[in-house]
């Protein structure tokens, strides 16, 4: 079977041994280590560790002080740890729809849902594309609400440059900014979702290979691109002018005039050796546990993001392919589609 992801930890074995031989396991040089290189990678001046993704969502709209009935506007296209943080920080969520060729907020569609009550812009950056930040900074600046973005699935692209972002790295969360005061009420909003010193040294053994683990994820979309371009009722997903695409996964779309639906065709890679994945099989908030908790709003309301949940397919990317399995997960995809 060719796997949907690989995770290599060898590479954080020497930090984790630094790690045990000190006896210190709560936050410690190593976190703070870690905290450095990742403000290095992204770029920006504070960067703060937490326990997870989810963490690092909710302590970063916590420290916004956010009153209740106060509207964080997000995509229905997203991991339910969003509007998990949305609901847990008190706050109400909000919805517009996405756009079909980065599967992001639309900044159009978050335009015409901005209401008085709007005081946080979420956009999240899926499958390892940023969203356009120029039109939606311009878009708060203009509304006068908060820009955070959601950048759990871009560690390694310009995600972060709007200023404050939520990442969500192997066995852990980061948030960062360029405000010192603001890191510091992070932190404090955080203080009961601290990394330890164990999860920091694999987060660094991790960070230390990601440059050399998104080219090569990066050469192995284009090898992909090349080969499944033009396969009947597949759409190849797109790499945007001006943003830098990671390809945390690579999502494709199988059409209506598809000669398989993209279940059947999920199936078919399945049986075939070829492992994929329905990321988002539903809209964020169409599950019972939502019930009462989010606006009454339907999936007939998102049009694009209800189609991307009936057409999208994740398959291999990761840095570890060789170029016979990529050959043959494009050779198979375009067999099962009748190219």
């Amino acid at each position: 079977m060719i796997p949907l992801s690989v995770i290599d930890l060898r590479e954080a074995e020497p930090f984790v041994a630094e790690v045990l031989r000190s006896g210190r396991i709560s936050r410690g040089p190593m976190v703070e280590r870690f905290e450095r290189d990742f403000a290095a990678v992204t770029g920006t001046r504070h960067a703060v560790a937490v326990q997870s993704g989810f963490a690092a969502l909710v302590a970063t709209l916590g420290a916004l002080d956010l009153r209740p009935g106060d509207e964080v506007l997000t995509s229905p296209l997203t991991s339910v740890a969003t509007l998990d943080a949305i609901i847990e920080a008190g706050a109400r969520a909000g919805f517009a729809d996405i756009a079909r060729d980065d599967f992001a907020l639309d900044p159009d569609e978050a335009g015409c849902r901005i209401t008085r009550r709007t005081r946080v812009l979420l956009p999240a950056h899926l499958f390892g594309q940023p969203a356009d930040l120029g039109k939606h900074g311009a878009l708060a600046a203009e509304a006068g609400v908060r820009l955070v973005e959601d950048a759990g699935q871009a560690t390694g692209s310009p995600a972060g440059s709007s200023g404050l972002a939520c990442f969500s790295a192997t066995d852990c969360g980061v948030v960062t900014t360029d405000d010192a005061e603001l890191a510091g009420r992070v932190r404090d909003e955080a203080r009961h979702a601290t990394l330890s010193e164990l999860s920091a040294a694999v987060c660094l053994g991790r960070l230390m290979r990601h440059t050399t683990r998104t080219d090569a994820r990066q050469r192995n979309a284009e090898r992909l691109t090349d080969g499944l371009r033009g396969t009947p009722g597949l759409d190849v997903p797109k790499r945007l002018p001006g943003r830098e695409h990671v390809w945390q996964r690579y999502t494709v779309l199988i059409g209506p005039h598809a000669m398989l639906s993209r279940d059947e065709l999920a199936e078919a890679l399945t049986g075939r050796g070829i492992a994929n994945a329905v990321c988002h099989p539903r809209l964020v908030f169409d599950h019972d546990r939502y019930a009462g908790l989010v606006p009454s709003v339907s999936p007939r309301d998102f049009r694009v993001a209800s189609q991307v949940t009936e057409e999208a397919l994740a398959l291999p990317v990761h840095a570890e392919l060789t170029d016979t399995e990529l050959d043959t997960i494009i050779e198979v995809v375009r067999d099962e589609l009748g190219a």
